[in-house]
């Protein structure tokens, strides 16, 4: 594993010589019962493994495939959910913001501001986030090479905010499949910042459902596990109690049981690593 600055959110230290992270939760709030229930299971299984947790959930999701899909509450009601699981359970929290008038409400809620992938590459969003001084995400573009992830890290530090985090999500390959190349790990370490791998939205078929996107949660596991053994510095999972009905990206979400087995199993890999 590549050393990279050490990015501290509470009591959550990313990066450096610091274990392995999980960033997890559903893909979007579907009502605030649910949401609890899940950021709640989710704690108790990190803990049960010693894997330091942040929550995720989108209050809304702007960039569906259709009209008709669902978005989410709205940032109204999404933060104020957001905030409640937050001061409940005690744990950092995260989602994504779409627009400049985002950024003003969401710095007052979240922990970590979330750059959703489509959005890698839009100047004023990024620079705007970087601006509130919180620790900023960006999902690395499906369309982007890894090596251009400087010019994204550069316009966050233009700001002076060096609270960075990059995720990795998969690159196009093809119509509506994507692939991850494990090497963007390494190569974007050496940028200096920590490296997420968004492993769920890796087997996304975008889109390939027609009006919305398809999903192959099979290969979620082996890929977590490959991507923990090349060393990347934390998971990120859309995790759903009933993923076939989710409202949104059931097919490459996973389970509170399949979350069990695969932190035991991602935890076993990374003390041989490490």
């Amino acid at each position: 594993m590549i050393k990279t600055k050490q990015i501290r959110v509470k009591n959550v230290k990313i990066g450096g010589n610091n274990p392995l992270v999980l960033i997890a939760g559903p893909c979007v709030i579907e009502d605030e019962k649910s949401t609890f229930e899940i950021a709640k299971s989710i704690k108790e299984i990190s803990s049960e493994f010693n894997i330091p947790f942040i929550f995720k959930a989108s209050f809304d999701k702007a960039n569906r495939s259709s009209v008709k899909s669902y978005r989410g509450p709205g940032i109204v009601k999404g933060l104020k959910i957001l905030s409640n699981i937050k001061k409940k359970l005690g744990i950092p929290i995260t989602s994504d913001v779409h627009c400049l008038t985002d950024i003003e409400r969401a710095k007052k809620v979240l922990d970590i501001i979330q750059i959703p992938a489509f959005l890698s590459r839009q100047t004023d969003l990024i620079v705007a986030a970087a601006g509130t001084g919180k620790i900023v995400n960006v999902k690395k573009g499906q369309f982007l090479a890894p090596r251009d992830v400087k010019n994204i890290i550069d316009k966050i530090k233009s700001t002076g905010n060096k609270n960075i985090l990059i995720t990795e999500r998969g690159t196009t390959f093809g119509y509506n499949n994507l692939v991850t190349d494990m090497r963007s790990f390494s190569i974007i370490q050496k940028l200096g910042y920590p490296v997420i791998y968004d492993v769920t939205h890796s087997v996304q078929l975008p889109g390939g459902a027609g009006t919305s996107s398809a999903g192959e949660r099979e290969f979620v596991l082996p890929l977590s596990r490959a991507a923990v053994a090349f060393g990347c510095n934390g998971l990120f999972l859309e995790v759903h109690k009933n993923p076939a009905k989710a409202l949104c990206d059931g097919p490459n979400s996973i389970n509170i049981s399949t979350l069990n087995k695969l932190l035991k199993q991602i935890k076993q890999i990374q003390e041989i690593v490490v």
